[in-house]
C-alpha cells in the first residue's frame, strides 16, 4: 500500500476566529485549512511550517499536533494527515493560488460550502 504524508493547520487568534482556506480547486473545492504534501526528505514539521507559508504569507511556530485524519485516495493508495494548531504566527495574510484565506468566528463556518470532510476534521480539532 502506498502512504501520502500530508498536514494541515489551524491557526487561531485572541478573537477567537480560525484561519481558514477557501479553496478554488476543482479537486476538493470548498473551506478547509491551509495545509498540503510532505516533500520528499522533508521532515513533517518542516512541511507544515512551508505550507502555512506557502498558502497564507504567515510563518507559523509553537505547533501543537491536535490529530490524525486519514482516508483512502484510490486502492491501495491511503493518505494520512497530521493535524496542527497555533495561535502563535507572524507575517502579513496573503491569499495564494490554492484560494483565499481569512480568520472567521466558528459559528459563521455554516455559511460557506465545505470542501470534502471538512465535518470530519473540525471534529477532531474541536473534540476538547
Amino acid at each position: 500500500m502506498e502512504i501520502i504524508l500530508t498536514n494541515m493547520c489551524m491557526v487561531y487568534n485572541s478573537n477567537d476566529e480560525i484561519l481558514v482556506l477557501n479553496r478554488t480547486k476543482k479537486t476538493w473545492p470548498g473551506l478547509t485549512f491551509p495545509g498540503g504534501h510532505v516533500e520528499e526528505h522533508e521532515y513533517h514539521l518542516s512541511s507544515v511550517i512551508r505550507e502555512m507559508k506557502e498558502e497564507t504569507g504567515l510563518d507559523v511556530f509553537d505547533l501543537e499536533v491536535v490529530g490524525i485524519y486519514e482516508w483512502n485516495v484510490k486502492d491501495k493508495v491511503r493518505e494520512i494527515s497530521i493535524l496542527y494548531k497555533t495561535c502563535h504566527y507572524k507575517g502579513e495574510l496573503v491569499s495564494s493560488k490554492e484560494g483565499e484565506v481569512f480568520f472567521i468566528k466558528k459559528e459563521d463556518l455554516k455559511k460557506y460550502k465545505w470542501s470534502l470532510d471538512f465535518d470530519k476534521i473540525l471534529e477532531i480539532y474541536f473534540k476538547r
